[in-house]
């Protein structure tokens, strides 16, 4: 197997080289990734906006692997996977309220929202509902750890990490004013947006502020270069803040309203995280925003972006606005995350160079995929 070697990777910046191509092209560095930095981690799948009722239910594939988000009769949301405890067939196809109960199309077992099965109809013969050694008790729904935070629903597949309160303590630390009641803007303030490159190149792009002046020529005009500052958490985030956010006014002076209890410093600041693996993040006084990666191929990414705001009702013209502001600010980005892509196919490329004043919280994000991905080799070959 095809090893990519990381030693340069992980060195003080002002030396350190970046990762390798084949992290970005090469399909068995994309398995060795997805094992050790989305299935043991904590990557985000989706807001709870997706399913906003009771009985919604909505299929996903994430990893390849098919996924159910459901908000149960009672209100919580979950995650499944989607299939069938007796032959595997997919439950839900499409998105749907469930009537009753989540019904298998094949068999008819069917299941509970909180993932119970709750009847096997026939399984002993006809007219027979109940079988020896089919125990309805530990065939339910296998349930994927779930989290949810920033109206972000995380999960932990291997189900073995920390707990998410655990593993993002910093960043929940450093947002506390932030841990309250946010309302998602609805249909006009979520967009997806298709990026032909790897998601990593997604999050490198997101974390610094060194391309502001060229890539975002009109953002930088009030929030200059000088203006940010690196945020940089080793093994859990890094990201940028500014000390001049621009609120955004509409007719009549018309701006969003605050978030309550926010200190002075929220005024004019805000802050721009990735939280790692696969979770772009962003905070204002008056709304935040999560994009959650959906890594497709090597060379595919899907940004789902999310908008939200202080209290449920908020100026449609204006969230118009701001929706329309942030997604001609993200698609500004699209031609140097696959141009930066389109460049890993040059072999001679070795991995480039950081900027020490600029790149560090794209130096950390790399020294944390290198970290864990030799974590995971090394673990790999003592297996064998």
């Amino acid at each position: 197997m095809h090893h990519t070697d990381l030693s340069a990777v992980r060195q003080p910046i002002n030396t350190a080289r970046g990762l390798p191509n084949g992290h970005y092209i090469d399909p068995k560095v994309f398995e060795e990734e997805r094992a050790a930095l989305l299935m043991s981690g904590w990557p985000g799948l989706a807001t709870t906006a997706d399913v906003p009722e009771p009985g919604d239910a909505v299929p996903l594939t994430f990893l390849g692997m098919p996924l159910l988000l459901v908000r149960d009769n009672t209100g919580t949301v979950r995650v499944f996977h989607n299939i069938c405890r007796h032959r595997g067939m997919i439950l839900v196809d499409a998105p749907r309220k469930i009537e009753g109960a989540i019904r298998c199309p094949y068999h008819s077992w069917c299941y509970s929202t909180q993932g119970r099965l709750v009847s096997t109809p026939h399984v002993g013969g006809p007219g027979q509902n109940t079988a020896e050694g089919i125990d309805r008790n530990v065939l339910g729904l296998i349930e994927v750890r779930s989290h949810i935070w920033f109206n972000t629903v995380w999960i932990n597949l291997s189900g073995d990490a920390p707990g998410f309160e655990v593993a993002n303590a910093d960043l929940l630390t450093r947002w506390a004013e932030f841990d309250k009641p946010f309302y998602h803007g609805g249909a006009d303030s979520a967009f997806t947006l298709e990026v032909n490159c790897n998601w990593k190149l997604a999050i490198e792009n997101y974390c610094e502020s060194y391309h502001l002046p060229w890539v975002h020529p009109g953002l930088n005009s009030y929030s200059r270069l000088e203006d940010h500052y690196h945020i940089e958490e080793p093994g859990r985030f890094s990201g940028q803040g500014t000390l001049v956010y621009r609120q955004l006014t509409g007719k009549d002076g018309l701006t969003f309203p605050d978030f309550e209890g926010l200190s002075a410093k929220w005024d004019k600041a805000a802050e721009y995280v990735s939280a790692f693996p696969n979770v772009l993040l962003g905070v204002h006084r008056d709304h935040a925003f999560a994009i959650i990666l959906t890594p497709v191929t090597t060379e595919k990414t899907v940004e789902h972006v999310h908008l939200f705001y202080a209290q449920p009702d908020t100026d449609a013209d204006l969230r118009a606005q701001n929706t329309a502001l942030w997604k001609s600010v993200f698609e500004e980005d699209i031609f140097v995350v696959e141009g930066m892509q389109r460049g890993r196919h040059a072999p001679m490329f070795d991995g480039g160079r950081f900027s020490p004043a600029m790149d560090g919280p794209t130096h950390l994000f790399h020294d944390w995929v290198a970290e864990r991905v030799a974590a995971h080799r090394a673990q790999a070959q003592a297996a064998e």
